[in-house]
Parts: structure tokens; C-alpha cells; sequence
């Protein structure tokens, strides 16, 4: 079952606790820091356009890219609704091309983890490169393996107005991943609930993996960070943040 195919119109609602914000401020500091004058983003894995809103705020002109045509559904309705140009592209990020050059390419918000295979993830990078500017930019944060770890035989579960979930994660068969699945209760214009049911799955590597697989792509000046701060990553970071440039004159 594809990730996000069932709860589309609900998933806002369920990752209101997100601050889209901080992934924002992470991209302008990585721009500021890196002397970059950036106007055009492709956000990959964009999901509803949350983030996507979020950075045409800020005065970007952004295109979107996400596997799933309901969420892309939902992030068309919402930008149009806030008076943006609703570009969006329904696309494997594994598999894109053609789509213009970019300034910036965003992957944000663990969307990468749900590449499985290792050759995919090459992929991803080798068709990021292509798609950006000379002198542009790839930022994207993957789960780290100690944080996959941090999952297994979690639950959460929460009632909210309209819809109720359970979410039960374990550790996968691959190295270094994790299944998370989910019930949802979704209560229908006749006051019934409905159940759906859905299986995600996630795989992360280690910094080196994800550093050499950037390099062999053609990226350099790579660096990468923990959780939001400026921190190199050590044995307890959750949250990889990768910063990898495209030098001017390497296309």
C-alpha cells in the first residue's frame, strides 16, 4: 500500500505538531552561510505543501514533488487557495528528470527514509545533481541509526476531533530500518467511524554511507549537522542534516 494513499485530507491534522519553521530556518542559514542567492526550490516528498507554503511566504518561487497524487491533491487546493502558483510534479523522487534546474533541492522531514533500496538512494542523489544549478544547493535530513532504534516497540496513539489513531512501530528485516503500522478511526458525515489501515516503512544508513554516495554523485563541500544545530553528529543524534553542494562549472 502506498504511504499517505488513505489519509491525504487528514494528514495535516495529524503533523500539526511539526515545526515546518525550523526546516525553513535550517535552509536560509545553510544559504547564508554558504554565500548562495538562492530563488528557485524543488521540494521533494512535499507531501501537502506545508513546507511548500511555507517557503513561497518567504518569497521563493517553489515546485513540489511527491509519489503520492492525493497529498499532491491536497497541496494543489491549499497553495491555490493562498494565492501561489500550484507547480507540482507526480514523480518518483528515485526516477525524475526533466523538470528544470533548481537553486535549491529540499528533502525534508525524514521523506528519503522511505527510499528502501540502496541503489534508490543513489538514484535520488545522481538525479538531485542533475536537476540543480551550477552552484546550487542539496539539503535533505534522514533518520539516524540510532534513532530507528529509538522506534522499535513504540506506541502512540492519540483521539483527536474527527480521528483516532494507534500507531505501533518494530524493527524491519533490513539493516537499520523500522515499519510503523497504523490504525486510523476517521469519523464519516454520518457519525460512524471508518478504519484504515496502512503499512510504512523506513530505512536510514550511517553519515559515511549517505557522504559517499553524495560524492560519487558529483557533490562536494558536503557537511552535515544534528538536529537542527550546528553540532557534528555523535552517538545519540536522531537526525542527520545533509548540506551538499554542486560547484559551478561541473555540469
Amino acid at each position: 500500500m502506498k504511504p499517505y494513499l488513505q489519509f491525504a485530507n487528514i494528514y495535516d491534522d495529524l503533523m500539526e505538531h511539526v515545526d515546518y519553521d525550523r526546516w525553513l530556518t535550517y535552509m536560509e542559514k545553510a544559504l547564508k552561510e554558504r554565500g548562495i542567492r538562492a530563488t528557485t526550490i524543488l521540494d521533494i516528498g512535499c507531501g501537502t505543501g506545508e513546507f511548500m507554503l511555507r517557503m513561497n511566504q518567504a518569497g521563493y518561487t517553489v515546485a513540489g514533488l511527491d509519489l503520492s497524487e492525493d497529498m499532491l491533491t491536497v497541496a494543489h487546493q491549499k497553495l491555490q487557495s493562498a494565492g501561489y502558483p500550484a507547480q507540482i510534479f507526480h514523480e518518483d523522487m528515485s526516477q525524475f528528470s526533466g523538470l528544470g534546474r533548481y537553486d535549491v533541492i529540499t528533502i525534508f522531514c525524514d521523506s528519503l527514509n522511505y527510499i528502501k533500496e540502496e541503489e534508490a538512494f543513489k538514484q535520488v542523489f545522481l538525479r538531485c545533481y542533475d536537476a540543480l544549478n551550477d552552484g546550487g544547493l542539496l539539503l535533505f535530513d534522514v533518520h539516524s541509526p540510532f534513532k530507528m532504534t529509538q522506534f522499535d516497540q513504540a506506541t502512540y496513539a492519540d483521539d483527536g476531533d474527527g480521528v483516532a489513531y494507534i500507531w505501533h512501530s518494530f524493527t524491519g528485516d533490513a539493516p537499520n530500518s523500522v515499519e510503523h503500522e497504523l490504525t486510523f478511526f476517521i469519523e464519516q458525515e454520518n457519525g460512524l467511524y471508518e478504519r484504515v489501515e496502512e503499512l510504512h516503512q523506513e530505512r536510514t544508513f550511517d553519515e559515511k554511507t549517505y557522504t559517499k554516495w553524495l560524492k560519487e554523485s558529483g557533490f562536494n563541500a558536503i557537511q552535515v549537522t544534528s538536529d537542527f544545530c550546528d553540532e557534528p553528529p555523535h552517538a545519540k543524534t536522531e537526525r542527520f542534516f545533509f548540506s551538499a553542494k554542486k560547484e559551478a562549472g561541473t555540469s
